[in-house]
């Protein structure tokens, strides 16, 4: 192996931190670059990692009077998605990691990774980009370094995270305290994707991505750092590193509480979190304010409450299914300088996507000339990423160093059957139950059979970064003298009819059970007094439901022989994912 000599590897405006230029130093001689850019944050950088990746074809312009500072990258046809089943999380005791992790021994994943990145670089630039998940100045906030050979990973990197020179000072500063920082390493190899894996150590607080260049695979400030290694990191720290997104809801009388949610994947997360009060509910004073539509890192503060963060600056969002109908406020978020992933585009090039409008797009998200022959015009993972800050219903509180105080934490799942629109918890640790047993059921279209039920305890199935058993505990463990804990709640906007027709309008008019749960929360919205297995359900009239079409009374009901089905069926999910106890009644 032919080493980077050490001036070459690092700049004379690299880091003043020992550990850092070192880490730097042994990745550049692993790699061989051909030269090696650290990342500053700049308008001027980012503006010319743009037009770099215009030059050599990885960004294509877009309809710039339509969409300004906005353009399309076509990933390659195999690497589309995140690769759950090459994804590891590499613990020095297997039990640590859990069933619910793929595991192999730390010093057989470095092995493995580091023959892959041998050489890997050359002819490339390994980019060095500090980065900063959560405000740059809030205690609660964590660092990282990811070191990558793609340009286009930089500038999405630039619009999730605060990255650049003043996180690079955090990192310094924190260094000198003796603080670590978590070390990413990624390449997008050769693209094979049977040479692609995701090595997590998170005793070493450290990743190991190759063979991708698409989203989780690649962004390792998203689901590698702020949820795996995050969770590990929480648990040992004493707070929570959670998969929800985080909302305000303002009420007439001028007094904003703060919800997190988590709910599995097409489930409606980012729609709850930018969602728009119908007029009437406008016409009162509601207001709903967006801090975060993914990821929630929630710590004790020292009142007793939960005081939550948003460690991303962005949204990497879905675009399929995003509309003026389903989600305005994330649509008018994306119509300037946003990067688009695998989408289609029209005549006049314009992105495009299933569910947008009826416009029939000129190419599909592989570049060919539209045909319906080929599958869906946009990938159905197509993406877009762009500034949390322009999103219409964007909250400062987002940037506020110590984060805002949670109210309620709401889990819910697609369940067409049995679960009811809303209930509450008895208390915490009834709580943890509902959501370790949480999960969607899948459909016909998907598996060829209805109401097969995935458990997804509290949408933690993929992040978990350590053993499940564990993680209920510590949980568990937030229930003790002095603490105020959040109300917890359950939703599901997807009960069906016996017609096959959904019994809730949702989207706008879900923001009915959030007044439950916040005159719940306050002490003012009546439940029926919680006298069966499931818990806490609103009292008859307690939900306004005026101005709606008549709304089934089954949405408010459940069925006791059922919920005993239900129960069983959690107690061995839970046993199957290491977690020996049984759950409490409920």
């Amino acid at each position: 192996m032919n080493a980077v000599p050490r001036p070459q590897a690092i700049p004379a405006h690299g880091s003043r931190l020992a550990a850092l230029n070192d880490w730097v130093a042994e990745v550049a001689a692993l790699t061989q670059p051909d030269r090696i850019h650290w990342c500053d944050g700049s308008d001027d950088e980012y503006a010319d990692l743009l037009a770099q990746m215009v030059a050599d074809g990885t960004l294509l312009p877009l309809n710039q009077d339509t969409h300004p500072g906005s353009y399309l990258h076509r990933s390659h046809p195999d690497d589309v998605a995140r690769v759950e089943h090459l994804t590891f999380v590499c613990t020095r005791e297997r039990d640590d990691a859990g069933p619910n992790n793929h595991w192999m021994a730390p010093r057989e994943a470095h092995a493995k990774m580091d023959a892959l990145f041998d050489g890997c670089m050359r002819g490339r630039t390994l980019y060095v980009i500090p980065y900063c998940m959560g405000p740059i100045d809030s205690p609660l906030a964590r660092c990282g370094v990811e070191i990558t050979d793609s340009p286009y990973v930089v500038a999405n990197m630039r619009l999730m995270t605060r990255m650049g020179e003043a996180a690079l000072a955090r990192i310094e500063r924190e260094g000198d305290q003796g603080k670590p920082f978590v070390r990413g390493l990624h390449s997008i190899g050769e693209l094979d994707p049977d040479r692609r894996f995701i090595m997590h150590f998170p005793e070493e607080l450290s990743i190991k991505s190759y063979g991708s260049g698409y989203g989780g695979n690649a962004l390792l400030g998203k689901k590698c750092h702020a949820l795996r290694l995050a969770s590990w990191q929480a648990r040992e720290e004493g707070w929570l590193a959670e998969h929800m997104l985080i909302l305000g809801l303002e009420t007439p009388a001028g007094e904003t509480h703060y919800i997190a949610a988590a709910f599995p994947s097409a489930c409606g997360k980012t729609n709850l979190a930018m969602l728009i009060p119908p007029e009437a509910y406008r016409e009162k004073g509601w207001k709903v304010w967006t801090v975060g539509d993914d990821i929630c890192w929630m710590h004790p503060g020292k009142d007793g409450r939960l005081w939550a963060i948003n460690p991303e600056a962005g949204y990497f969002g879905v675009a399929p299914g995003t509309s003026a109908a389903t989600n305005p406020n994330a649509l008018a978020t994306i119509q300037h300088d946003t990067i688009y992933t695998n989408v289609a585009v029209t005549d006049d090039n314009q992105p495009w996507w299933e569910g947008l409008d009826d416009r029939v797009p000129a190419l599909d998200w592989q570049g060919r000339p539209y045909d319906a022959a080929n599958g869906p015009a946009a990938h159905p993972n197509a993406r877009f990423t762009v500034s949390a800050r322009q999103c219409p219903s964007w909250s400062p509180r987002a940037e506020d160093p110590q984060g805002v105080p949670i109210s309620a934490i709401v889990f819910g799942g697609r369940r067409a059957t049995l679960m009811p629109l809303v209930f509450e918890a008895r208390d915490w640790a009834h709580g943890v139950q509902v959501g370790a047993s949480m999960g969607s059921e899948t459909t016909a279209a998907a598996t060829g059979q209805v109401g097969v039920m995935r458990r997804d305890p509290m949408a933690m199935k993929p992040f978990c970064g350590y053993h499940f058993g564990d993680y209920f505990a510590h949980w568990l463990s937030f229930d003790k003298p002095g603490a105020k804990l959040p109300k917890v709640f359950h939703v599901n906007w997807f009960r069906k009819g016996d017609d096959g027709k959904f019994l809730w309008p949702g989207f706008g008019e879900n923001i009915r059970v959030l007044e439950w749960i916040v005159g719940r929360v306050e002490g003012r919205a009546h439940g029926d007094g919680g006298g069966h297995s499931v818990g806490i359900l609103p009292a008859e009239g307690a939900i306004d439901l005026a101005g709606l079409p008549p709304v089934s009374p089954a949405l408010f009901r459940v069925d006791e022989q059922e919920w005993q089905a239900e129960k069983d069926s959690v107690a061995d999910g839970l046993r199957a994912m290491g977690y020996p106890q049984e759950p409490e009644d409920g």
